[in-house]
């Protein structure tokens, strides 16, 4: 096993934490660009996960499997969201600290 599986594992890790955050920000909030994330998410870390185990387990294709992770992270990124953050420092932005809001049924959602 390759140094390269342990950087694809904390790949792994992020697109997790990430899809996490953004599902933790859609249950505050009910903003639709978070939903989105959030089900997006889903396949995005399963990609990743496939990637750590092409890194992991395929000697011969260690540089797919850490493009794959690189592919999962990129399209994590892409997708549309609200701005949630007025003003707040960078822990409440990393752990997706956002104001709920009590009425989520009047907001429109796609």
């Amino acid at each position: 096993m390759s140094y390269l599986a342990y950087v694809a594992g904390f790949g792994v890790a992020v697109t997790a934490f990430l899809w996490l955050r953004d599902l933790r920000i859609f249950y505050r909030t009910g903003l639709s660009g978070y939903r989105k994330s959030a089900y997006l998410g889903v396949p995005f870390t399963a990609l990743a996960l496939l990637g750590f185990f092409v890194t992991a387990y395929a000697e011969a294709w260690e540089y797919l499997g850490l493009g794959l992770v690189l592919l999962a992270l990129y399209l994590q990124g892409r997708v549309e969201r609200e701005n949630v953050w007025h003003g707040e420092g960078a822990r409440e932005r990393f752990f997706g600290s956002a104001e709920r809001t009590k009425d989520k049924g009047s907001r429109k959602r796609l």
